[in-house]
């Protein structure tokens, strides 16, 4: 991986905080690089803990900006595939002359394919487009583009296609950005002020007969040791907030990697001495395997922070168990909790998860109030107007 330096110039603490940005990341030291799951789990997640120069600055409910680079290998399978050494000259997005092998590392997305970049190429073609290629252009080859592209990366595109780009420099029209990858802060800086932390699920998978991994996260789980260096920048969500009144009650959904804010809103309540009751709901597969934070969380219930936590381990039982099951079995509590004000956070996957806990809450409301799900819309846009119902998904 390249290195970047980091100009740092003499300035007020408030200008250090602003200056690193996703264009001007600060090169972070990695303190910690550690395994969360255990060796039998179906999962990878890690906890890493990452050092901040003095004046950099967040919140709970942040997240950091994490900016990857692509695997050596996985570039040097591209350049083969487009019969180039590396060494061929080409403008970056701000018209710096780089390498191309500096290109395909640092600056463009050569893992999973879009349909867009799959258009591009076509283009390239003009009127020569193969058959099987032109097969998955168009609006009415939506449905065939998207199962096509599922699993897939560039250079699977350059395979079955080959010798279509002639110069390095069409690959910036092809090619979408490689960007920075955004991840929920899990810590808070009072507890931790020279650092940041966040949990990452490490992606791997085996598609179309090749090991595929997250670009980002897949940098984290290889290469990302501990004394290794990151460039990370801090990203501001004001969405995203512990109440003002810190004697509010707080009830937290964070199933998998969806725990990273709430570890952080506990540290902070805890470290600040804050009395508001806190409720968490914690789900994943297995007790044994994949209870992240367990002792952390165990200690924080005895001390008196955590007032309540109910976890949900989906294969430990024969029938599923699910956090927003939990929460049907603690409707009344819930309900409760709610009438005195408390403050509803959910972290986590949008696609499923985020949908069944609203759905959840919504027939909690119901039964508490012994109203129709009308009613409990009502009430649930009336706790969105108070900022009291705040999402964290992806």
């Amino acid at each position: 991986m390249s290195e970047t330096t980091v100009a740092v110039p003499e300035a007020p603490a408030k200008a250090h905080a602003a200056k690193y940005t996703r264009n001007q990341p600060y090169i972070s030291r990695v303190v910690t690089n550690q395994r969360l799951t255990g060796p039998e789990s179906e999962k990878e997640t890690i906890h890493i803990e990452l050092e901040l120069e003095e004046g950099m600055t967040y919140t709970p409910g942040d997240a950091v900006g994490i900016i990857p680079t692509n695997r050596e290998s996985q570039v040097e399978e591209n350049l083969a595939a487009l019969g180039f050494n590396g060494t061929e000259r080409v403008q970056d997005h701000y018209k710096v002359e780089i390498s191309l092998h500096e290109a395909l590392t640092s600056r463009l997305g050569i893992g999973k394919l879009a349909r867009g970049s799959v258009n591009q190429y076509a283009k390239l073609c003009g009127e020569n487009v193969p058959a099987a290629l032109k097969g998955l252009l168009g609006t009415e080859n939506k449905a065939v583009a998207e199962e096509y592209i599922w699993g897939r990366e560039f250079v699977d595109l350059v395979k079955e296609f080959p010798g279509i780009v002639k110069q390095p420099q069409e690959l910036f029209n092809i090619l979408q950005r490689l960007t920075p990858r955004m991840y929920s802060i899990a810590s808070s800086q009072a507890a931790h002020p020279n650092e940041v932390h966040t949990t990452v699920r490490v992606v791997r998978f085996n598609a179309h007969g090749a090991e595929r991994q997250g670009v980002c996260s897949g940098h984290m789980g290889e290469r990302a040791p501990e004394g290794g260096t990151m460039p990370i920048f801090l990203h501001e969500n004001n969405a995203f907030r512990l109440p003002e009144d810190t004697d509010a009650p707080v009830i937290m959904i964070g199933p998998g990697t969806g725990i990273a804010p709430f570890r952080a809103f506990l540290e902070h309540r805890q470290v600040l001495g804050q009395k508001g009751p806190m409720w968490l709901f914690f789900g994943e597969q297995r007790r044994v395997s994949d209870y992240l934070y367990e002792e952390q969380f165990a200690q924080m219930q005895r001390d008196g922070v955590l007032t309540k936590l109910h976890t949900a381990f989906s294969r430990d039982t024969a029938r599923k168990v699910y956090v927003q099951d939990r929460m049907q079995e603690n409707a009344a509590d819930l309900y409760d909790w709610l009438e005195r004000g408390a403050y509803f956070y959910v972290c986590g996957d949008a696609s499923r998860m985020a949908k069944d806990v609203e759905t959840a809450l919504l027939d909690v409301i119901a039964k508490g109030s012994n109203g129709t799900l009308e009613n409990a819309a009502e009430y649930l846009a009336a706790m969105k107007k108070q900022k009291r119902y705040q999402r964290d998904v992806y």
